[in-house]
């Protein structure tokens, strides 16, 4: 990916200390995405729960322009543990250039599979599109180039006959930014891979009418797996009435091969033990379980993460 984009203050930083320790003081580094979507909130979280319960642990939580370049972070060891939608995993450990990867990523280890994003394609109620069909011509915002949003943006436009040549004008901007525009009448709709309830789209929706335009099941399926159908419940933002079918995209928790085993057992371990502080931070975390963390990717698990299910019981 390309340089960190650090959101206003910097390295957003959540600077926690762990009991005083007789060894060296270990630092872990949380790469999150921007912060009006739903991984900072969460990193914010994470960065907290360690930097108490993990004896000697400095923390920090970076906002960048989240899985695309996490990742490539975390191959660079600029990071010991990130958020990553699964799409953007694989395609980083494939090494695929056109997503931003400039070689495979052999250094990635999975830690957890947690919660699924939605793809949340929002319309603003004047611009008068309520289908796929309808961007043709019309101004489109997708995320940051090569972001795991814009990867999802690509797919789903695909699925549909469509590519960016469709569109009257594409830009490419983080959800604050591309909500300002809509806003100002400037920009007529958005794709947001994110939790339910992510705080870009609730804040446009308290201030303008929207349109939560469908991704039809039967057009997700046709993309087949990471990709699966999913529903945007009626009431998730102010002014939907009605559920809304979308595609989903679960998303990992990840960190690399030299992170000693023992931190990362640690580290899922409280991630795991500390659910209700993570859905308190924001409500996509409600759906993380164990019993779910332990799928089926081309990247291995860490042998710390792997320690942690075995005790579970979730791995033989």
């Amino acid at each position: 990916m390309h340089m960190v984009q650090v959101a206003a203050g910097a390295f957003a930083a959540v600077l926690a200390y762990g009991p005083i320790a007789a060894k060296a003081q270990e630092f872990v580094n949380v790469l999150t995405g921007g912060t009006s979507g739903v991984y900072y909130p969460l990193g914010v979280a994470l960065s907290e729960i360690y930097g108490t319960e993990m004896e000697g642990v400095r923390t920090q939580v970076q906002a960048t322009k989240a899985s695309v370049e996490n990742l490539n972070l975390l191959q660079e060891a600029r990071g010991e543990i990130a958020f990553s939608l699964g799409d953007s995993l694989v395609l980083g450990w494939e090494g695929n250039e056109e997503a931003g990867f400039r070689e495979p990523l052999t250094k990635l280890r999975r830690v957890a599979a947690i919660y699924p994003n939605y793809l949340q394609l929002v319309a603003t109620a004047d611009s008068g599109i309520t289908t796929l069909a309808d961007l043709e011509g019309r101004t489109l915002s997708v995320g940051a180039p090569a972001s795991g949003t814009e990867l999802n943006t690509r797919a789903i436009l695909e699925a549909a006959g469509m590519s960016y040549d469709d569109m009257g004008q594409v830009q490419y901007l983080p959800f604050a930014e591309s909500v300002e525009l809509m806003k100002n009448g400037q920009l007529d709709a958005t794709l947001q891979s994110a939790g339910l309830g992510v705080a870009s789209i609730q804040d446009l929706a308290t201030t303008n009418p929207i349109t939560i335009v469908e991704i039809p099941s039967d057009l997700v399926g046709s993309i087949g797996a990471p990709y699966a159908p999913g529903i945007i419940p009626a009431g998730t933002y102010e002014g939907q009435e009605a559920d809304v079918e979308t595609a989903t995209v679960v998303n990992y928790l990840v960190t690399h091969e030299d992170v000693p085993e023992e931190t990362v057992y640690q580290m899922t371990k409280l991630l795991f033990e500390n659910l209700d502080r993570m859905t308190a931070a924001h409500s996509a975390a409600a759906d993380i379980a164990v019993e779910t963390a332990v799928d089926e990717s081309p990247v291995p698990l860490h042998p710390g993460a792997e320690r942690y299910y075995r005790e579970m019981g979730l791995l033989n």
